[in-house]
This record gives structure tokens, C-alpha cells and sequence, in this order.
């Protein structure tokens, strides 16, 4: 493998690059989106910009490629980027408008690409003729992916005038500003050509000189993780194949926010939507009979489609979108036998997949001061451990194939300290949803740091609950989501993996952050000013206290489950929620669905040694084997209709993402009591109400 790519021609990029096309501005009013797409060129005062039309903010990748078009893994892509782009209301792009519309560059608001770590959003633009995008801010996996492919981004808006000119741009106008590293990534044209010169030695990787200093956890996990020895400039990972082959070294005795360089990752791990492109990738670049490198330390998973059937549209069968799906599984099937790589699929006796990724990882792989990327921007999951573990595209995986390792500029990190105790029907969830509330967050100051949790009220959480702190890193736009491991971790490794004391408990030795270690930002916030919170439509930022809800909120569906809220714990929160309805003579609601999907099958058997799976039934639940479904539009849980209301303990509530209906985002606890109610409403404990006075 090695040998045909050091004889492979690579080359940079010209010096400078000149954009022949329109440019689609992303207004927030439809009506000009539609005159763009008919032909008519927009003005733009680069100058006075408050003389310009509203542009769209938080622009999702669920809106650049709705899921179920991320069915697609070529160039077919080009024909749909927007299509789920919501502007007043509407949804003004249709199939080729931007492909017909001679478009090169596409301008946007503020958090550009959040959401979903899919690679495919990026690619389906450029797929279109989008060469540059313009936007205030840009999240990291987004940019990284565009990076990655080769699609040049910009928050200079001055760059506007010079496309529309034809004028001639130096290339350093877009790698100005960034690491050595990044900046050779981009003038390559992209990851894998970057990673050929790599190989070559045409490239140059800078050397880490960061002196000791006081570190933050997760600077320390990058600082063992990057790769620091004299070979370094060839940047490869392999294991040693015979006498005389000699391990890379691996480990700096310090780094700082913005150091740069390539981190030894222990485990890479990518699910069927990402897999399929990324052995394209592989195959097409590397070889069809190149191996990948280290398979014992790679995972494959099923676990987004395997309910799609019952939930796909006639009119996108009709497009042949289910036959799409059914490819991407054969795909990656194919792929992991090919190269001895470790499986979790389909169940061979009952629909539904072994597990969700990161919730599998969590339970059965990730250990303390590991370092793990996997082809999910809710990768951060298994962060609750101690963990450094972060989102990355389809090219950092298949690269990551190749190399084992995977490109890092090492965040800074923000500290956010829970203190007091929380209520008892207050749950991580809801200081998620109050934290991606603030106006830090909000405004994008959080975009690519580590959010590191701690706190009286996060070290009382178990490591489920730590796991929905961790995983929602994904929605504030973080680098990864980490608690510093404790006792906690000893006995959930002791219990789920079966791990002596002395050896858990030496695995967390050293992992917490030193007194002195700086933050770019420390957030807190008193537990006890927090009780139970939803996100309403649109946004996980759109939170407010369910007291705060001026009338009552009816709801159609309501959905317990995903990675985020499928775990043990959170079973535990809708039994007790149920269990307290019966005895009250109550069942789920006669105008709500209540659909309750495990995340795994340790937590289905968890359920069943607990006897939840009776209280479901009895209650009126309706229980679902794990996949990621509802959340993706692709199982049971979604909505039909614009005007449903459905109240969910998932992630993300972005348009269109789960169905067409408004989706409120709520924890366990007030998903199952809304459930029950019929209407959204704080979950009062039994204990509770007994103490109330008659």
C-alpha cells in the first residue's frame, strides 16, 4: 500500500485561484432565494452591510443533505445540497436548482455547518459547482471536512466583490491564519493529497517545543497521543512487520492550545452512512487490494437505518432511496470481511442493530485516557469515561486507515462547574439544555473548545448521565465533551467490563486537570437554580424552563431514546415515570404515541433484568430495538405532519431533521411524564407529592 502511494505524482495547488460563476447568497427571506435560483444576480454592499438582506444562521447539515439523501455516496450528491434549507417558513431550494444555477460560492450567517459530522454536505456543494463558502463563523467539523475535500471557506466578506470581478485571489487569502499543518492541507487541495506528500516527505510537519506546563485533562490525553519522533515527518502509523521495525514514538511532555501536529488514535471506529464512501475512498485512492492498517483497532456499525423501511416515504422509495440504503449496508458489509474488521450489525433473530456506535464504544471499548475519533459528531460519548473522543468525516476516516492517526490542533478547553445539588426531577439533560442556552454558546465562543464538566452536581452524575453531557458537546459546537474519571469510572468498569479494582483504579491515575490550568472560559452555574427544561422547535438552543411555557403544549408523539437517552440510567427515569402512572391508575395518554428505543442490547437486557419491559407494555409504551432511528428521520418516532408536536429526549431538534413537525427536546423524565399527561409538563417524583400538604 505504502509503496504504490510513494510513487504517486502530487501536487500543489497554483498560487493563486479565480472563481468563474454567481454567488448564492442563503437570505433568510425565500422569495430572494427563488430570484437567485430563476437568475437574478443579488447586490451586495461588502462596505455597508446593514444595508443587506438577513442571512441565514445556523444553517445545519441536516438542511445541506437531509439524511435520507446521505443514501447517495457519489456524485449524485450535487443534485440536492439545500434541499432542506428552511427560510421563512419555506423551503425554497429544489433538486438541481444549484447545479442549473452556475453557482461557485454560497454565502451564510453565523454557525455555518452545525450538527451532524456528515461529509456529505460539503461534498454535495461541491458536487454542485460550489467552490468557496462564505460564512460569519464556521463549525469545526464542517470546516475540517471542507477542508478535507477540498473546498475553500472564507469569513472574509470583502472576497465577495473579488468573486464577483473575476479577479485573481492568492491561495494565502485562505490559508492565512491557520496552523502550518492546515495550511499545507489546503494548499494540496486536500487531506489525502496533503497525506501522499506526507508520505513522500514533500511536506513540512512542525515540531511541538511546548515546554511542561499546567495542563488541562484533555491537553494531557493529546500531549500521550501525538506523535513526536524523529521519523514524525513521514506522519505514518504502522505497527512494526518484522526484525528490526521500530514503533513510532508516541508522546510530548506537554502541548498548548493551537499546537499542531498528528495524534495516535486507539480506536477509529465509523457506522454504515460514512463507510460505504470512505472504502470508495479507499479503493479508488489506495488500492482495491490495500489493506487498511491495524484492523484489530477499527469498528464497524449498522445502527442508523435498520428501521428506514417502515418509515420511508412511497415517494422516496419511488426515487429508489431504500434500495440506496440497502447498498450502503451491503457496502460496508462487504468492506469489513474484505479486511477483517470487526462488525456490530444487524440481529440475526429480530429487526434492529446490536447497538449505536458511541453507545456501544461507551459499554464495551472506551477506556481513560484513550484517544478515539469515530464518523459521528456525537463521537464525544464516551468523553463520561475520561476519554478524549471527538467527530470526524469521511476522509479523516478513511485517511485514518492508512495512517492511524488523525490530524489534531489541540482546542482550548472550557470549563463549566455545576455546583450545589440538583432537584430530583432535574436530570443531565436539562443543565445541557440550560447550558446550550447561554449566550456563550449561543454566539459561537464555544465553537471547537473542549467543554470539561465538573462540579459537585456533575460528580454526583453516574457515567450514563456524565454520557448525555458529553455527547451534547456535539450541539454547543465543541471540539468533545470530557468529565475527569473517579471512582464513578472504577465501579462502571468493574460492573460493565468485568475489570479488577487495582487495574480501574490505575487507569485513572493522573487523569484530572492541573490547579493551574488555563481555560479559555470557566461557565458556572448553581443546580439548584435549574429545574426541568425543554428546547423548543428548531434549536437545542432554544431553551427555556417548562414553567416558563405560557400555555399548555400539547403533544402527539413522544420519543425516549438514541444514543443520548437510551442508556440504563435513562430507562431507569421512564420506568419510574411509568411505574408511577400505574399506580395512579394512569397509562400513557390516548393521544400520544409513546415509542421507547434502547440504545444498545446490554441496555435492552438491563431492561429486561429489571423488569421494565413489563411496565412499558402495561403503560401503553411501544418499545423498539436499538438504531439510531426517530433522530435521523429513520425509524418510529418521527413525525408526519408540519403541524405535530412531538416531545423527544434526543440531541437535536433541527428542521426537518426527525420529520416535518415541531419537536420539543425535553430529558427522560419530562419525555415520559409528558407522555402520560398528554401535554408537556415537569415530572413530579411520588416522594414528592407526598409531602405536599393535603
Amino acid at each position: 500500500m505504502i509503496d504504490s502511494l510513494l510513487e504517486r505524482k502530487i501536487e500543489k495547488r497554483p498560487d493563486k485561484v479565480r472563481f468563474q460563476g454567481r454567488i448564492l447568497f442563503l437570505t433568510e427571506d425565500p422569495a430572494l432565494i427563488k430570484r437567485q435560483l430563476a437568475g437574478e444576480d443579488l447586490p451586495w454592499d461588502t462596505k455597508n452591510h446593514q444595508n443587506n438582506p438577513k442571512l441565514r444562521d445556523d444553517i445545519s447539515t441536516d438542511e445541506i443533505t437531509p439524511a435520507h439523501y446521505c443514501f447517495y455516496f457519489d456524485q449524485t450528491l450535487g443534485e440536492i445540497p439545500y434541499l432542506g434549507l428552511k427560510c421563512g417558513g419555506e423551503l425554497p431550494i429544489g433538486r438541481r436548482d444549484v447545479q442549473r444555477g452556475g453557482f461557485v460560492c454560497a454565502v451564510s450567517g453565523k454557525r455555518r455547518g452545525k450538527g451532524s459530522s456528515r461529509e456529505q454536505s460539503p461534498y454535495a456543494e461541491m458536487s454542485a459547482g460550489i467552490q468557496l463558502v462564505i460564512a460569519e463563523n464556521i463549525e469545526r467539523i464542517y470546516q475540517q471536512n471542507c477542508q478535507n475535500l477540498g473546498l475553500l471557506t472564507s469569513t472574509n466578506f470583502s472576497l465577495i466583490d473579488k468573486v464577483r470581478s473575476g479577479e485573481d485571489i492568492p491561495l494565502s487569502e485562505f490559508t492565512a491564519g491557520e496552523d502550518e499543518i492546515t495550511r499545507q492541507v489546503i494548499e494540496y487541495g486536500g487531506l489525502f493529497p496533503f497525506n501522499v506528500a506526507r508520505l513522500q516527505k514533500k511536506v513540512f510537519l512542525p515540531p511541538i517545543k511546548t515546554s511542561p506546563r499546567p495542563m488541562t485533562l484533555a491537553e494531557k490525553i493529546f500531549s500521550r497521543h501525538m506523535i513526536a519522533n524523529a521519523n514524525r515527518e513521514t506522519g505514518v502509523h504502522a505497527r512494526p512487520s518484522g526484525p528490526g521495525s521500530a514503533e513510532p514514538a508516541i508522546g510530548l511532555p506537554a502541548v498548548k492550545p493551537g499546537d499542531t501536529g498528528f495524534a495516535s488514535a486507539d480506536l477509529r471506529f465509523s457506522h454504515e452512512y460514512v463507510t460505504p464512501m470512505a472504502a470508495i475512498f479507499f479503493e479508488h485512492y489506495v488500492g482495491k487490494d490495500a489493506k487498511v492498517n491495524d484492523p484489530s483497532t477499527i469498528l464497524f456499525f449498522r445502527d442508523h437505518l435498520t428501521f428506514l423501511d417502515e418509515v420511508i416515504s412511497e415517494e422516496k422509495k419511488k426515487l429508489g432511496l431504500l434500495d440506496l440504503a440497502t447498498q450502503l449496508k451491503l457496502k460496508q458489509q462487504e468492506f469489513a470481511q474484505k479486511q477483517g474488521i470487526r462488525l456490530h450489525g444487524e440481529l440475526k433473530d429480530r429487526k434492529g442493530s446490536e447497538g449505536i456506535c458511541h453507545s456501544i464504544v461507551l459499554e464495551s471499548y472506551a477506556l481513560p485516557g484513550q484517544l478515539n475519533i469515530g464518523s459521528d459528531s456525537h463521537t464525544p460519548h464516551v468523553g463520561a469515561v475520561g476519554c478524549v473522543a471527538f467527530g470526524i468525516g469521511t476522509t479523516d476516516v478513511f485517511n485514518s486507515w492508512i495512517t492511524k492517526d488523525v490530524r489534531v490542533r489541540v482546542p482550548e478547553s472550557v470549563r463549566i462547574i455545576v455546583r450545589g445539588k440538583r432537584h430530583p426531577n432535574v436530570t443531565a439533560k436539562d443543565f445541557i439544555l440550560k447550558i446550550l442556552s447561554l449566550d456563550y454558546v449561543r454566539s459561537g465562543k464555544a465553537l471547537a473548545k473542549v467543554m470539561e464538566y465538573a462540579g459537585e452536581a456533575i460528580q454526583e452524575l453516574s457515567v450514563d448521565e456524565r454520557a448525555t453531557m458529553t455527547n451534547m458537546a456535539a450541539e454547543i459546537g465543541g471540539f468533545t465533551g470530557i468529565v475527569a474519571p473517579d471512582k464513578k469510572v472504577v465501579e462502571f468498569l468493574m460492573e460493565r467490563r468485568a475489570m479488577d479494582r487495582n487495574q480501574a483504579e490505575a487507569m485513572i491515575d493522573g487523569l484530572y486537570s492541573d490547579p493551574d490550568a488555563q481555560y479559555a472560559e470557566i461557565i458556572e452555574l448553581d443546580a439548584a437554580q435549574i429545574t426541568p427544561m425543554v428546547a423548543t422547535p428548531g434549536d437545542p438552543g432554544n431553551g427555556k424552563y417548562v414553567r416558563e411555557l405560557n400555555t399548555p403544549v400539547p403533544v402527539e408523539i413522544a420519543y425516549g431514546g438514541t444514543c443520548t437517552a437510551g442508556k440504563n440510567e435513562d430507562m431507569d427515569m421512564y420506568a419510574a415515570v411509568l411505574a408511577d402512572a400505574l399506580k395512579q391508575g394512569k397509562r400513557v395518554a390516548g393521544s400520544v404515541q409513546f415509542y421507547i428505543q434502547f440504545g444498545s442490547q446490554e441496555t435492552r437486557d438491563y431492561c429486561i433484568r429489571k423488569g421494565y419491559l413489563d411496565i412499558f407494555q402495561k403503560a401503553g409504551a411501544h418499545v423498539i430495538e436499538p438504531s439510531c432511528g426517530a433522530c435521523i428521520n429513520a425509524g418510529p418516532g418521527v413525525s408526519t405532519r408540519p403541524d405535530q408536536i412531538v416531545i423527544s429526549a434526543q440531541n437535536r431538534n433541527f428542521p426537518g431533521r426527525s420529520g416535518p413537525g415541531q419537536m420539543y427536546l425535553a430529558s427522560p423524565y419530562t419525555v415520559a411524564a409528558s407522555a402520560v399527561a398528554g401535554y408537556i409538563v415537569e415530572y413530579e417524583p411520588t416522594a414528592e407529592r407526598e409531602l405536599q400538604p393535603a
